[in-house]
């Protein structure tokens, strides 16, 4: 099945910025662009600040002059959906309701050929239920562009319960002729992006309202330990609180009110109290001319210990031993089975963020699990108030020896990036085996929707089998609400790791 022919005219319904967007991708590629929009005269002013973006992409040299006269040419506004009968293709991009993307369908149904494509970018509405309102549903389907749809790559093809295998393959198909990276995916809530993010989300904003850290930390760790490209309480400051919020509810009750997708009860109080992000002027931060930004917390200098002991295998941690002997301090380590830990002079431990948390152990300090601990700039470290001074002062200094700031938060079972990223990982795995997408899939659409440092089955390749389990295990059972319990496929993903781990020693 091949790409829709460029010389086709294909249509875009809503001329907001992601109609615009879209209609810019088409036009670019090389089609007749149809413009329409129920207000009278919006559809006009879509098409001239395309063709100004246009103009702008010829003088950053992006275009030439050529190339965006004849786009320029190819677009047309139309003033009635009549003058879409002849389009291959409509996208539609009105307002989230679902009675009025199914009416819009219904009169397109009656409008266009039958070799067609309708498609939707909703992000939060079900494909299925659209398409449920036409008469031949087969050729309806979703194409979710990412906003700005002229910039980012990723395209979600969204088949619905009634979408043809062929119509899904001609609107891939043609995506990826656009210059674009589609990912084909199942109708469910949040297709792949919207519904694997949510505890990169969540997991911040729980942090924040246990008293864990403050927003400018929880952001600071992020970036700076788990590689992530911003912090969950800056992006949804850039994204606005209330559409963020208002995915993640749509996505909540999509999902019966599943405990793992719940709302965070902080955001909703900022969405009432009008702080929206930058759009408003302040969200979570304070964006008024002359408001400073938040530092993050960091801790000060402090002395690092002799030497360490390190006992049993450190897991994804292990990268530390040789940075610590690159510091010029000693290690010396034991083979002996009592767990996977660093231990400090004076018998206090420093352990991995595991789910657990410091209150349960004497004398225990956690430090935070990082996507590369060498290029790492920051680590965060937690302790309960039975931890020893001399423990957290060593543990301090330990990584300030390292050349990494260090954030001492409060006694957050799972600590920030660790707890964030095992439950990123647990929803893949359980994306995978509900036949949502597959895992190259997964991974393209993490890394390029929302610029993950790795895709989330990558990441636990990388971790290993077992550990992302681990630490859902232990969370689940500091936490038991049913939020934290990992998923059948990731205990079925954790106990093949073991049996081909156990085969091949």
């Amino acid at each position: 099945m091949t790409a829709l022919d460029l010389s086709s005219p294909v249509a875009v319904v809503g001329t907001g910025t992601m109609g615009q967007g879209i209609a810019q991708v088409a036009l670019v590629a090389g089609h007749p662009v149809r413009l329409y929009d129920a207000v009278p005269g919006r559809a006009g002013a879509a098409a001239d600040a395309i063709g100004a973006r246009l103009d702008r992409l010829v003088e950053k040299e992006r275009l030439t002059a050529v190339d965006r006269d004849a786009a320029r040419a190819r677009l047309r506004p139309a003033e009635d959906l009549a003058e879409l009968a002849d389009c291959v293709l409509v996208v539609e991009a009105v307002l989230e309701r679902l009675e009025v993307k199914q009416e819009l369908f219904r009169e397109l149904e009656g409008i266009v050929g039958d070799d067609c494509l309708l498609a939707t970018n909703t992000s939060s509405l079900s494909v299925t239920a659209i398409g449920g309102a036409l008469a031949r549903p087969g050729r309806f389907l979703g194409l979710h562009f990412f906003n700005p749809a002229p910039l980012l790559p990723l395209v979600e093809v969204v088949s619905g319960f009634a979408t043809d295998v062929a119509s899904a393959t001609r609107a891939y198909e043609t995506a990826r002729a656009w210059g674009k990276t589609p990912v084909a995916c199942a109708d469910t809530p949040g297709f792949i992006v919207n519904r694997i993010a949510r505890p990169f989300y969540a997991e911040a904003f729980e942090v924040y309202e246990n008293q864990g850290a403050d927003p400018a930390t929880i952001d600071a760790v992020l970036r700076e330990s788990g590689g992530f490209r911003m912090g969950a309480f800056e992006l949804t400051d850039l994204i606005g609180q209330d559409v963020n919020e208002s995915v993640t509810h749509s996505v909540w009750q999509s999902f019966f009110q599943d405990v793992r997708f719940t709302p965070s009860l902080a955001q909703r109080r900022l969405v009432e109290s009008g702080r929206l992000g930058r759009k408003s002027g302040q969200g979570w931060y304070d964006y008024r001319d002359g408001a400073e930004r938040p530092e993050p917390h960091t801790a000060e200098p402090a002395e690092p210990p002799a030497y360490v002991v390190a006992e049993g295998d450190l897991g994804p941690a292990t990268e530390l031993l040789a940075l610590i002997r690159e510091a010029g301090i000693e290690v010396r380590e034991e083979d002996e089975d009592k767990g996977t830990r660093l231990v400090l002079p004076g018998g206090g431990q420093l352990v991995l963020a595991d789910g657990q948390t410091s209150v349960e152990f004497r004398d225990v300090v956690y430090f935070d699990l990082a996507l590369d601990y060498r290029k790492a700039t920051r680590i965060a470290l937690s302790a309960a108030q039975q931890t020893s001074p001399r423990t957290l002062a060593q543990s301090t200094g330990l990584f300030q020896a390292l050349g990494k700031k260090v954030s001492v938060i409060g006694d957050v079972p799972g600590m920030i990036v660790a707890r964030t990223v095992a439950r990123i990982i647990d929803l893949a795995h359980d994306a995978v085996a509900r036949g949502v997408a597959t895992e190259e899939d997964i991974d393209t659409a993490m890394r390029l929707g929302v610029n993950y440092p790795l895709g989330p089955l990558e990441w636990s390749r990388r971790l290993g089998g077992d550990w992302a389990c681990a630490v859902l295990d232990n969370l689940h059972e500091c936490t038991p609400s049913g939020r934290y319990a990992p998923s059948l496929a990731l205990y079925r993903h954790a106990y093949a790791s073991d049996k081909r781990e156990g085969s091949s020693s």
